[in-house]
């Protein structure tokens, strides 16, 4: 991890950055791959009173990043603030992560035979067929029973329900109509 310690309007010590690099050690406990870490401390004077303001800024592997910033009239409590939003960052971060199980096609069970047997019976594609949706706007339900009466074949059509949910209805083998 490449570690940058900035001070702005701000003198550092040593024992400040030591303090400052013993915090970041222990964001190590998370085993998330951390790429680089920055921390910024500035000097702020407002109406007449020293404040500081320590700013983490945590990058991560795969494109994300912590940014925290913490205002306090100490930097050691500023410091502590951030230190704490971080490591709760990372640990949401990490729990996360763990949560997100991927799930094979065996361990599904007898619901998916089928689709494992598909998969393992031959190399070929599946082949997708692009549909022409001749439908332009959202139909009622009045509309969709009149077209799938004249209609012969067995067509899905959508059309918007009272409550603006969108409904799907077909014609069945047996002459009568399916929604979904």
């Amino acid at each position: 991890m490449n570690r940058s310690i900035v001070g702005r309007h701000f003198e550092l010590t040593e024992p400040i950055k030591d303090y400052i690099y013993g915090s970041l050690d222990s964001l190590e406990k998370y085993n998330l791959e951390i790429i680089s870490s920055t921390v910024i401390i500035s000097g702020d004077i407002k109406n007449g009173k020293k404040g500081f303001s320590v700013e983490f800024i945590v990058n991560l592997k795969g494109k994300h990043t912590v940014v925290i910033t913490q205002k306090d009239k100490d930097v050691y409590a500023a410091t502590d603030l951030a230190i704490e939003r971080v490591k709760k960052n990372l640990r949401r971060h990490s729990d996360k992560i763990k949560d997100h199980k991927h799930i094979s096609l065996k361990e599904l069970g007898s619901e998916a035979e089928a689709v494992l047997e598909q998969t393992n019976n031959g190399d070929e594609e599946p082949e997708i067929v692009p549909m022409d949706l001749e439908l332009h706007k959202p139909m009622d339900f009045d509309e969709v029973i009149g077209l799938l009466r004249t209609e012969n074949n067995q067509q899905f059509h959508v059309f918007n329900d009272h409550d603006g949910v969108m409904r799907v209805m077909y014609k069945r083998a047996d002459g009568k109509f399916g929604l979904y």
